[in-house]
């Protein structure tokens, strides 16, 4: 009975509707301060809630009054109080958007769905956090793409209208086939793209170091899951490197291939499992390319899981168009190689997003147009 207050319109609608946009605001200005913890945490794998915020230039404590969304950050000018470096203006302006799509979400949703309102809020601050790792980072921790796929899938069942249906067991079963067409066609086009575009090559300084870790390639700028690099039973990594350190050797000027079982180095071969990690000088990689990671995958099938089938047709296709004309911008303005990788979570998160606020209006008036 209580959760059928919280969600009942009529509820909400005993204050003025305009005061819930304050509120959700602020509730999104907070969520978007706890986004930054995120940003920042879970690549590195740290907790969410240990330490308390410290400042990340010299370590200090960060105090309440010094803490506030948005706030804190205008009224310091952009600077640590504790040492004065700068803080990054990414903070305040994940703040800021996290706050306008929360209002967004209560002005376009609110009066007749309070539900739809706080869900699509907490969809698009999940959106907005895997963005903002994947621009950074090149990865989508798995918190948000499985975490996001079973919340997705929950949340569905026990507010069906999610789904456009009032049937529980329907907007399961169509959480479930939006999940599943999701991870499939995303599953499709990373393999297909490996068969279709194989190789490229990565120039590197001279003398750069590169890092093979136990589960990923360390690049000067990026990591790399072997994962999304050694995919197929065919796929390796090839360079020549200039020093090879091992724990117990060292190689100087010897070509080194690297697959899923084995590694070879000059004349010597070694199983995988058998090297904990080790350190090639060289100024070129040759790697498998890439047209999505399975990090893609996992997060496609979490936003078919929130918005049904039909929201990945559309995430899929706006996707690929919006990266196609941003990566031949970047490339005609000289501010990017056709080597370099550009992330596509962000791409994908945008789409999802305007699904949410306009995607059946827009796919209306595609269909009508034709």
């Amino acid at each position: 009975m209580l959760a059928a207050n919280i969600f009942d319109a009529h509820s909400w609608g005993l204050l003025p509707f305009h005061f819930w946009t304050g509120v959700f605001f602020v509730l999104g200005a907070i969520v978007g301060s706890f986004l930054n913890v995120c940003i920042h945490r879970l690549p590195l794998g740290r907790s969410l809630l240990r330490p308390g915020s410290r400042c990340p230039h010299c370590g200090a404590r960060i105090p309440w009054r010094h803490n506030l969304p948005l706030v804190s950050w205008l009224w310091l000018r952009g600077r640590s109080a504790c040492c004065g470096r700068p803080i990054r203006p990414r903070y305040v302006v994940v703040e800021g958007l996290t706050a306008s799509l929360f209002a967004a979400c209560w002005v376009v949703f609110g009066e007749q769905a309070p539900a739809l309102a706080l869900l699509y809020s907490g969809l698009l601050a999940g959106l907005l956090a895997a963005a903002e790792i994947d621009r950074e980072h090149f990865i989508i921790p798995d918190e948000i793409t499985l975490g996001g796929l079973g919340v997705g899938v929950v949340c569905s069942f026990l507010i069906p209208a999610l789904h456009g249906t009032a049937s529980p067991v329907t907007a399961l079963q169509r959480s479930l086939v939006g999940a599943l067409s999701g991870a499939g066609l995303i599953y499709a086009v990373v393999r297909g793209g490996k068969v279709l575009f194989g190789r490229h090559a990565l120039e590197l300084p001279p003398g750069t170091r590169v890092w093979f870790a136990e589960e990923s390639l360390v690049l000067p700028d990026r990591e790399i899951p072997y994962e999304e690099l050694l995919y197929r039973a065919g796929d390796s990594i090839r360079l020549v490197g200039r020093q090879v350190e091992l724990v117990d050797r060292c190689y100087r000027e010897v070509p080194v291939e690297v697959t899923r079982e084995r590694v070879r180095i000059g004349p010597d071969e070694f199983a995988f499992e058998a090297l904990p990690g080790f350190e090639v000088v060289t100024e070129r990689l040759e790697l498998p390319r890439e047209v999505m990671g399975l990090g893609d995958v996992k997060f496609m099938a979490a936003i078919g899981a929130f918005l049904g089938w039909q929201a990945v047709l559309f995430c899929l296709m706006g996707s690929a168009l919006v990266g196609a004309v941003t990566g031949l911008t970047l490339i005609a303005l000289r501010r990017h190689t056709r080597s370099a990788p550009i992330p596509y979570g962000p791409f994908i998160a945008g789409a999802a997003a305007v699904w949410v606020f306009a995607g059946p209006q827009i796919l209306t008036w595609w269909l009508g147009a034709r």
